[in-house]
């Protein structure tokens, strides 16, 4: 065998490939573990990416003027919508409110008409709506052809109710619905009077409910005390009902009083505090009458 000359040797020799050592090295080697950890995978995905874009706006919004344009763009942007034809509000309609409480709830529009409807905060408006006295409940939205529906339960007044200050309408809860400046105005509602009398105005319905038969002589109730009422009729006549069941003193009396015309009488008071022993008192010009005849007939 022939022995390979010196340009063979080296030829042969570049011909050959290079061994490596096959281990990676120390840098690689902490990298690839490094890439292996979850929270340096996420910095490097997500928080290098999100500090760049944040670098990059912030020294972008560093200038007033740019902020100031980017704002002024905004608003733009924010009235050209809310200002297009289809989120106008242009009409309010109100249905089931009587004029005086008609025009209170168009003066608590915020904003006046045409408005975006994006400036009505409609849940805000029915509450305040709702605080009118006259008001027990009210609905609002937004109809088709931008109009604003405005649908109201008015409280109904069931019974006046005779102040030091003057006369108040009360529903069948007690809740005040309006002054009234005229008895007058209101003549088919009953009275009460007295302090306390506005918190049991359904016990005061009732009882004239059960005094119906003398319903056109009543001038109204009196809460006495806070604890009882009295029934005031016409003639200056009065019935002074108990603190407990007063409902059936009232039929008592309305059952007397068709048996024996009782009321017609000349009758002050009829006293029914103590239902054992129920009392009457006769007019005085009557007591005095009988007074100077039981003298006569005394003298004789």
């Amino acid at each position: 065998m022939r022995s390979l000359g010196g340009a063979e040797r080296r030829f042969a020799e570049l011909a050959e490939p290079v061994r490596r050592d096959p281990a990676p090295s120390r840098l690689a080697y902490r990298m690839d573990r490094l890439w292996l950890t979850p929270m340096f995978r996420l910095a490097v995905r997500v928080g290098l990416p999100f500090v760049l874009a944040v670098s990059l706006v912030g020294g972008y919004l560093a200038d007033d003027a740019r902020r100031a344009g980017i704002a002024k763009s905004l608003a733009d942007l924010r009235e050209s919508v809310e200002t297009r034809p289809e989120f106008m509000v242009k009409l309010m309609a109100i249905d089931g409110a009587s004029a005086p409480v008609s025009t209170a709830i168009r003066k608590m529009l915020p904003v006046a008409l045409p408005a975006s409807s994006f400036r009505l905060d409609l849940e805000a408006l029915r509450a305040e709506i709702e605080q009118v006295d006259a008001v027990a409940s009210a609905e609002l939205h937004i109809r088709k052809g931008g109009i604003l529906q405005v649908t109201v339960r008015e409280r109904q007044p069931a019974i006046l109710w005779r102040t030091e200050t003057g006369l108040e309408m009360l529903d069948a809860t007690g809740h005040r619905v309006a002054t009234l400046l005229n008895r007058a105005a209101r003549p088919d509602l009953p009275v009460i009077a007295g302090e306390g009398a506005d918190a049991r105005v359904g016990e005061a319905l009732a009882l004239l409910d059960a005094a119906e038969p003398i319903r056109d002589r009543i001038r109204g109730l009196v809460r006495v005390g806070e604890r009882r009422w009295d029934i005031v009729l016409d003639r200056d006549q009065r019935i002074l009902l108990p603190e407990t069941r007063a409902m059936e003193a009232v039929q008592r009396v309305i059952a007397l009083h068709q048996a024996e015309d009782m009321l017609g009488r000349d009758l002050t008071i009829v006293d029914l505090r103590n239902q054992n022993r129920p009392t009457i008192r006769i007019a005085a010009d009557i007591n005095a009458e009988l007074t100077g005849l039981e003298t006569e007939v005394t003298g004789q």
